[in-house]
C-alpha cells in the first residue's frame, strides 16, 4: 500500500484556508488524517473534509507532532512563528504568505514553471504572490521559446486579495453608495489595513496594494518584480529580465486581471507563435478570438484552477514587443490550488 500522509492546514478558517481544504480533498495526495488549525478565536468550529466533520484546533507547536505536510495561509507572522516548529518535528511546509519567499534557501515555486526548485527545499516551500503566479504562468512558455527581455505589468487586483474582511467591506460600501450614503465611514481596511489612511474600493480604483516604500513603489510591486526573477531565473536580483509593475486594487470580488507588455529576444516571433506556446503550456487556457469577442474575464475565472490568457497582439511601434491580458482566480491558482499543487508534486517526487 502506498504511503498516506497526515496533513495540517494552518489558517483553515480563512478565505484561502477553506479553499485549501476543498483543493486537498480533490488532490492526488493520499491523506490519512487532516488537521485543521487556526487561532484560539476559531478553535471549536466544525468544517468538512470529504464530507466528514473536522473540528478546528488552536495552533500550538505541538499541533505539528506526527504531521507530514503543512499547508499554511494564516499570515506572515503566524507562519514565521509556527512553520519552523513544524519543520523541527519533521513536516514539510508549503507556505502561502510572504514570510519566506525571499529567503535564499527557500524555493519559490509555481509547479508548471519551476518544479525542479522543489528538490532544494529545507522543510519550507514558498507559494508566490497571487499576481506573480498568473503572470509567470502566461509568460514562462514565451520565455522558453522566444526569450524574455522586459516585462511591464499593470494589475487589476480583486478585493478578495486583501482577505474576506476587505471583500465584505467593499460590499457594504457598494450598498451604501446605492442607498445614497457616504462610503467613507465604512473604509477601515483598504488600501492596506496597517497604513494611516483608508479609502473606499466600491466604484473606485486604488493604486496602492500593500505599503508604499521610499522608492515610490508599493511592496506588492516590489514583490512582483523580484519574485518573477527568482521564479524564472533563480535570482531575485537578476538583470537578465527587466521587470516593472503598477498594482491596482479594483472593485471586483474574485480573480485578478493583468495587462502585460513584454519584449522577446527572438524578433521573428509573431502573435500567432505566442498564442500557440501559451495554449500548449500546462495550466493555461487561451481565450483569444477577437472575431467573437472572446477574451478572459474575472467573472468567468472564479472557481477555476487555470490561468486564462488573451488579447495577445504585437506592439506595431516596437519590434519584438507584445501585449497580453491575463486572468486567474487569485484564491485558487493564486493561492490555495498552487499551494496544494506544490504539495502534490512534493509527494510525487518523493520529497516529503
Amino acid at each position: 500500500m502506498s504511503k498516506q500522509y497526515n496533513v495540517a492546514i494552518l489558517g483553515a478558517t480563512g478565505a484561502v484556508g477553506t479553499r485549501m481544504i476543498e483543493q486537498l480533498a480533490q488532490s492526488t495526495i493520499p491523506v490519512k488524517h487532516v488537521k485543521l488549525l487556526a487561532s484560539k478565536k476559531s478553535a471549536g468550529k466544525t468544517l468538512q473534509f470529504k464530507g466528514q466533520p473536522v473540528t478546528v484546533e488552536e495552533t500550538t507547536p505541538e499541533s505539528f507532532d506526527g504531521v507530514d505536510i503543512v499547508l499554511s495561509s494564516a499570515g506572515g507572522s503566524v507562519s514565521k512563528k509556527f512553520l519552523p516548529e513544524a519543520v523541527k518535528r519533521g513536516a514539510v511546509c508549503v507556505d502561502n504568505t510572504s514570510a519566506f519567499r525571499m529567503e535564499p534557501d527557500v524555493p519559490l515555486v509555481v509547479p508548471e514553471v519551476n518544479e525542479a526548485a522543489l528538490k532544494d527545499h529545507h522543510g519550507i516551500v514558498a507559494n508566490p504572490n497571487c499576481s506573480t503566479i498568473q503572470m509567470v504562468m502566461a509568460l514562462e512558455p514565451v520565455r522558453r521559446n522566444f526569450g524574455l527581455k522586459q516585462i511591464v505589468v499593470s494589475t487589476y487586483q480583486a478585493a478578495s486579495g486583501a482577505g474576506q474582511s476587505a471583500l465584505n467591506e467593499m460590499y457594504q460600501e457598494a450598498q451604501d453608495f446605492l442607498d445614497g450614503k457616504d462610503m467613507q465611514p465604512d473604509a477601515h481596511i483598504l488600501p492596506t489595513k496597517g497604513d494611516k489612511k483608508h479609502y473606499p474600493l466600491a466604484f473606485n480604483l486604488l493604486p496602492q496594494i500593500d505599503v508604499l516604500e521610499e522608492s515610490g513603489y508599493s511592496h506588492e510591486e516590489w514583490k512582483m518584480i523580484h519574485e518573477t526573477k527568482k521564479i524564472m531565473l533563480g535570482d531575485m536580483n537578476s538583470q537578465d529580465i527587466k521587470v516593472t509593475a503598477t498594482c491596482v486594487r479594483v472593485p471586483v470580488p474574485i480573480a485578478h486581471g493583468e495587462s502585460v507588455y513584454f519584449t522577446v529576444e527572438d524578433e521573428s516571433a509573431t502573435a500567432q507563435d505566442i498564442m500557440r506556446v501559451v495554449a500548449d503550456f500546462p495550466g493555461n487556457v487561451l481565450e483569444d478570438d477577437i472575431a467573437h469577442q472572446i477574451y478572459p474575464q474575472p467573472i468567468n475565472a472564479v472557481g477555476k484552477r487555470e490561468t486564462f490568457v488573451g488579447r495577445i497582439r504585437p506592439d506595431y511601434e516596437n519590434k519584438g514587443a507584445f501585449n497580453m491580458w491575463v486572468v486567474a482566480d487569485n484564491l485558487l491558482k493564486g493561492a490555495a490550488w498552487n499551494t496544494v499543487e506544490n504539495a502534490e508534486r512534493l509527494v510525487a517526487l518523493g520529497l516529503v
